[in-house]
């Protein structure tokens, strides 16, 4: 056998091809990692500051309206092309047309600081996400990649955001793997997204920034009783996610039909939520609102918490606002899990974390991401409770979302038969 027939045999052998191919994901992914990794840590550091001032300084909220009226004036005359936000990360993902602008990431990490330095209620996943995905897609034209790496580059960023932002490489992988097609994985994907997920994770954590740790201190062995109890609790979670995204989505509409010029939007809003925190006397509804997550695991608290954070989340990112919507999601879940404690027998710790999960799983329709997100946050010994809680979640949740140009791959049930619409946007 000469020389040309062994490399020619040597390059047929399918695993030299597939080390290549790890080689090149393994570059990339480093690249798209630390730049995403070391975004985040900026970002989280920056929202930790504005947090803390508008606490110390509650008479900024007073300024809200101000706030929304600037992030109003940058998107409409700056940000025309990265208004869509996450919705359009789903867009270019499953379409591909042009890459996606780099200014959607200091536009959006302005945005979701603005809102809550002012004191909007918002979260902090779509910033990571969009700032994850706008740096990686960059990596399209420096590579002259073709449109089938641009889709792996895309989830890769989105991978690297979310993992970063939340501390979980798994969950955040998965997450990519997810959420572009509801009821599909797609695996072409894999290899790229786990990898830049660690490596964003590793990167934030080398900037010396933490992450908030949950703690569920009881769980009872699982038993026919608790499975009912188990099931229920799914099933309001769903409800509440439906609640959570069709709000949102309520909130969009109506500013957009009641106030035709874009920067008055936020600015309306911004004067709803500052009266509206005045005469209620708290700010325990806007921001973030992590503290009151960390109690819903072992705090009693107010029965109507989680439906105030819904309705304050909505109507700020309804009303034009920026940041995503998974910590208040968290929030929302959590809360109304510490509720229920007053009637279904379970511990208030694990009620709290099923809730916590669940709702993000409703209103996302990322059921294994999330699944895996509660055993990285809270251990694996209560992730039968909260796997069965978020798959209920996921189904009574209903074919809506927070994103609505997810592609319905494959509908949750065939009661109905199988949806004809392309995204969750075109179901009524």
């Amino acid at each position: 056998m000469d020389k040309y027939s062994i490399k020619k045999y040597i390059l047929s052998i399918e695993q030299v091809s597939l080390f290549m191919y790890l080689l090149k994901w393994f570059f990339l992914a480093i690249i798209i990692g630390v730049l995403a990794g070391s975004a985040s840590a900026f970002f989280l550091v920056s929202l930790e500051w504005a947090t803390t001032f508008r606490e110390h300084n509650l008479w900024i909220i007073a300024l809200l309206p101000l706030g929304g009226l600037g992030i109003g004036l940058v998107y409409h005359y700056y940000g025309g092309s990265v208004v869509k936000g996450n919705n359009q990360l789903l867009e270019e993902f499953n379409s591909p047309k042009k890459i996606i602008p780099f200014k959607m990431a200091p536009l959006v990490l302005f945005g979701t600081i603005a809102t809550h330095f002012f004191g909007g209620s918002a979260g902090r996943e779509g910033t990571a996400v969009q700032i994850g995905a706008a740096i990686s897609d960059q990596l399209t034209k420096v590579f002259k990649f073709k449109p089938r790496d641009r889709k792996v580059l895309i989830a890769a960023g989105v991978s690297a955001g979310f993992a970063s932002v939340f501390g979980t490489p798994l969950a955040g992988a998965v997450f990519a793997l997810e959420v572009f097609v509801l009821g599909r994985m797609r695996y072409d994907a894999i290899l790229a997204s786990f990898l830049a997920a660690v490596v964003a994770d590793e990167s934030c954590k080398a900037w010396g920034v933490g992450h908030t740790h949950y703690n569920i201190a009881v769980v009872p062995d699982m038993t026919l009783v608790n499975l009912g109890w188990t099931l229920f609790v799914g099933i309001i979670f769903g409800l509440a996610a439906m609640l959570f995204s069709k709000s949102t989505h309520f909130w969009g509409s109506f500013f957009k039909s009641k106030v035709k010029y874009p920067p008055l939007r936020p600015f309306i809003g911004g004067v709803v939520i500052a009266l509206s925190v005045y005469l209620m006397g708290t700010t325990k509804y806007i921001g973030l609102g992590v503290p009151t997550i960390v109690d819903a695991f072992s705090v009693d608290l107010n029965s109507y918490d989680f439906l105030l954070k819904l309705i304050f989340t909505s109507f700020t990112l309804g009303a034009g606002f920026k940041g995503g919507e998974v910590t208040p999601l968290f929030y929302v879940g959590a809360a109304l899990g510490n509720a229920l404690v007053w009637f279904v027998p379970l511990p208030v710790g694990l009620l709290a974390g099923m809730g916590f999960v669940a709702v993000f799983v409703g209103a996302t329709n990322t059921p294994i991401a999330g699944v895996i997100m509660a055993i990285e946050l809270f251990g694996i010994k209560s992730g039968v409770y909260t796997g069965l809680a978020s798959v209920v979640a996921y189904l009574f949740s209903g074919h809506s979302g927070i994103y609505m140009s997810q592609v319905v791959g494959s509908p949750k049930h065939l009661l109905f038969g199988r949806y004809k619409s392309k995204s969750l946007n075109n179901i009524k």
